[in-house]
């Protein structure tokens, strides 16, 4: 994994320099720094999971129009549980909120639509969301959105181990037979590439549990604006930097 941080950025050179061929296929985002930007501005941390929600849009919107292959957005950790009941409530009914007022964006956009994580805690008002947006972006076939909700790197490869172990039992699967592409299939993101781009806000130098697998051979840019402040021009900034690197993969470039 190549890292880099950024401080806030000066100048960019706009989105014609941003050319196809040169875009990550697969973007990945730690949305982080919700709570500091509220602290910040001197209002309650919810305030700050609102407007960040805002920038979903605008970040969704601008992937789909540069034609980004896939976005993958850390929504929710499987940590998170351990915040205050008021906060989880509030975020829990955001998340339903976005499922709903979004489904136009995704159909004008032709956005394909999907989670990454255990579903077992969610609300059942949000796994009814959730799957009312599924499948109303059914037949969508353009960029593919996926909102990790409820997820851990770790549990999911659990999850993975587990389900491998009971096709071993079952005689499905021999141990000599299993591979990483065995273990790629077993996992959330199975029929997803790996992420080409990981970003992460506010500062962070840490992948805080998000698809540990996945990222071996990410690029990861960091940039110290918090997830609210964070706009189209920083996503060209941190897809100019993906473009001038050197992605060499364990290997020499000739």
């Amino acid at each position: 994994m190549a890292l880099s941080r950024t401080e806030k950025p000066k100048t960019t050179r706009g989105q014609d320099s941003l050319k196809p061929g040169s875009l990550p296929a697969h973007v990945a985002i730690i949305m982080d720094g919700n709570g500091r930007w509220a602290r910040t501005q001197g209002l309650p941390r919810v305030e700050g999971h609102a407007r960040g929600m805002d920038v979903v849009r605008l970040i969704v919107e601008e992937c789909s129009r540069l034609k980004i292959e896939h976005l993958t957005l850390f929504c929710f950790s499987s940590e998170n549980w351990k915040r205050p009941q008021p906060e989880l409530d509030f975020l829990m009914q955001l998340l339903g909120r976005y499922l709903v007022s979004e489904r136009k964006l995704l159909a004008e956009k032709n956005i394909r639509f999907g989670t990454l994580g255990r579903k077992d805690q969610l609300p059942a008002e949000v796994l009814g969301e959730i799957e009312e947006t599924k499948r109303l972006c059914r037949e969508n076939t353009g960029m593919g959105l996926s909102l990790a909700i409820n997820y851990g790197g770790r549990g999911e490869i659990a999850d993975a181990v587990r389900n491998i172990a009971k096709q071993v039992q079952l005689g499905k699967l021999t141990p000599e037979e299993i591979s990483e592409e065995v273990i790629s299939s077993s996992l959330y993101t199975a029929g997803i590439p790996d992420p080409d781009l990981l970003i992460r806000t506010a500062g962070e130098m840490r992948i805080s549990n998000f698809l540990l697998w996945q990222v071996s051979y990410s690029e990861i840019w960091v940039t110290e604006k918090t997830w609210p402040e964070f706009g189209i021009a920083d996503l060209q900034l941190a897809f100019q930097d993906f473009a001038r690197r050197e992605r060499k993969f364990g290997g020499l470039n000739s």
